[in-house]
């Protein structure tokens, strides 16, 4: 069977890519078909109830661009695999737009993932959103906390982390202690700049509006009618974890997110973060929600060297488990 599908109500390259890429992606699930793109049309050969899946699939990847803008290749890997209901999953919710950054750019949840974080924060005042990095779980936190702040539902934003090195050691660094620490916080100072105009947001910071400090400057604070987020979670001590935990005002929502995968303190330092997910993981009040490779936005590449990681780990894993054995 032939079939000729029209998509000259999108920009064929959104959908092709360059050179193809992502054309490529798709022809990949569907092995049996011939496509053929020409212009604003898309050929089709082969069996009548493949052609019939695949333009239910490729209705999905249409919708998806027209929603929001843009079609990733890591976008077109989620819509196409499993069925029609997961990738309905993906399109789904009323209004996904979290905030209204700069220049009108529309930031929203853009994964089934990040969206279960969303709902998650709403239906809790303390959030544990894991998983690798490049999920967005920093940035969809940050971006919650500043409509919050937007909204009047918190008088502040605080941002903290702990000012530990990645597996480096930089020696002494010039300048007073801002500009020693600022270099430990930048990811979050990068997600407020996409978010708050320049001058409104230098104006938050000068009136402590808006916090970002290292963790260690937490201890003896109580944190009311605040959004605080602990990024990088996973190299916190675990009494630095539990006096971070403890800071928690009665209006306050609390945000951790980590990586279990990439803790950076001596080997012979328990994570903080992995004691807390055992310890609370049947606490009322308290969400939890699981991030995983599937869901990194960043280069495709990004995803494939998790796997990777991840696939080298579980060899190790059954290697010392054998030993014991």
């Amino acid at each position: 069977m032939e079939k000729i599908i029209d998509i000259s109500h999108i920009a064929p390259i959104e959908l092709y890519g360059v050179n193809d890429k992502k054309l490529d992606i798709i022809k990949k699930k569907f092995p049996t078909l011939k496509l053929i793109a020409r212009g604003d049309e898309l050929k089709v050969i082969g069996n009548e109830s493949t052609i019939h899946e695949f333009e239910g699939k490729l209705g999905l990847l249409i919708q998806h661009l027209q929603k929001y803008k843009q079609l990733t290749e890591t976008n077109i890997e989620h819509l196409l695999i499993g069925d029609l209901k997961l990738g309905q999953e993906t399109l789904t919710g009323a209004d996904d737009v979290l905030v209204y950054g700069n220049h009108g750019v529309m930031v929203r949840a853009r994964t089934a993932t990040q969206r279960k974080m969303v709902k998650a924060i709403e239906d809790n005042d303390m959030v544990f959103a894991i998983g690798p990095a490049g999920t967005g779980k920093t940035y969809t936190a940050v971006a919650l906390a500043v409509r919050a702040l937007k909204n009047k539902e918190v008088k502040r934003i605080i941002l903290t982390r702990p000012a530990v090195e990645a597996g480096e050691n930089l020696g002494f660094l010039p300048g007073d202690l801002k500009e020693k620490l600022d270099p430990f916080l930048q990811p979050l100072y990068d997600a407020l700049y996409d978010m708050i105009p320049g001058e409104k947001l230098r104006d938050y910071l000068e009136n402590n509006v808006i916090q970002i400090a290292p963790l260690a400057f937490m201890r003896g604070r109580t944190l009311d009618n605040a959004f605080v987020i602990l990024d990088e979670a996973q190299n916190t001590t675990r009494p630095q974890f539990k006096m971070f935990l403890t800071r928690m005002g009665k209006t306050a929502k609390f945000v951790i997110t980590g990586d279990s995968t990439q803790i950076d303190l001596p080997r012979n330092q328990p994570s903080g973060l992995v004691q807390a997910l055992d310890i609370l993981k049947n606490l009322k009040g308290v969400g939890f929600v699981q991030f995983d490779g599937k869901d990194v936005m960043r280069h495709e590449l990004v995803k494939k060297i998790i796997t990777a990681y991840d696939k080298e780990e579980l060899r190790l894993e059954k290697i010392k488990n054998d030993k014991k054995d």
